[in-house]
């Protein structure tokens, strides 16, 4: 249905998929803000950048963007929900950074091979950069874990620096009292909000525009019913706007209207799972 949907609407491709696709990337207000700290981050060679955002907000998308746009003298490894005792996650870094290790390796001989890893790179003048998506899943010993290997930064040489991207518990984690001297090392931060109506309505028509449509498939009336639907969420924007699309062409309808949008609804085809109601206008 999809696939037809794109025909019947004579699009390239889905515009509202769930993949952190960086060429659908909107600049809002918010993710041009995000993106400009993570950049900062890591331009000023901080040892620890942190950007949280709530579920669906577009954080992996900003991630895969600035995988695509680093310069070659750094050293990235991303690293996807990462879990488990100490030991582990230098496990999940040194995989994120090709470098093999047996899964019997004792601590001590991890952290020997990753620190000679950082000194080669260093001497290649070359910096390690680890990015830790769904960061949220860190608990306080692991963060902590996280702050020592940062030590192995001497003088004004930074052989690591960590970016770390989750979701709101994140920052709440980070802000507990045995993580204070973790907080003092975050020197750049920022908070990825929802989405306003005046945005959701934008963002809509750019990934419109990016498939090869008009950006004109959902009335102006329809894409603010989208967002008092979604409170602005980007994945739930999505969501509901590709199944919009599917409701068009069944109904052979070249407009997604608001009659539209309400009848996924009322069909119980989409859950915005999300509390509360969308943010104040800004």
């Amino acid at each position: 249905m999809t696939e037809l949907y794109t025909q019947y609407f004579s699009l390239r491709e889905r515009p509202f998929t769930l993949l952190p696709d960086p060429d659908f990337l909107f600049w809002s207000r918010q993710h041009v803000r995000a993106f400009s700290v993570l950049e900062y981050g890591i331009v000023s060679r901080a040892p620890i950048t942190v950007i949280t955002g709530d579920v669906g907000a577009g954080k992996t998308t900003l991630v895969q963007k600035l995988l695509g746009s680093m310069e070659e003298d750094v050293t990235l490894g991303l690293v996807s929900n990462a879990t488990g005792d100490r030991g582990e996650l230098l496990h999940w870094i040194l995989n994120a950074l090709s470098i093999p290790v047996d899964a019997s390796t004792p601590y001590v001989t991890l952290f020997q091979t990753f620190q000679d890893f950082l000194v080669a790179q260093y001497a290649a003048h070359r910096r390690v950069i680890p990015i830790f998506d769904e960061a949220q899943n860190l608990c306080a010993k692991r963060l902590e874990e996280l702050r020592m290997l940062t030590n192995v930064n001497s003088n004004k040489d930074e052989l690591l620096q960590l970016v770390l991207v989750g979701q709101p518990e994140l920052r709440q984690t980070i802000a507990k009292p045995e993580l204070r001297q973790f907080a003092q090392r975050v020197t750049a931060n920022y908070h990825l909000g929802s989405m306003d109506r005046q945005t959701t309505n934008n963002y809509i028509v750019h990934r419109l525009k990016v498939a090869d449509g008009s950006g004109d498939e959902f009335t102006e009336e329809a894409r603010s019913r989208i967002y008092e639907a979604t409170a602005g969420v980007p994945r739930l924007v999505n969501q509901l706007a590709d199944f919009c699309m599917v409701y068009a062409m069944a109904g052979d309808e070249r407009l997604v209207l608001t009659s539209t949008v309400d009848q996924v609804l009322g069909d119980g085809v989409f859950y915005a799972g999300f509390t509360g109601e969308p943010e104040a206008e800004q």
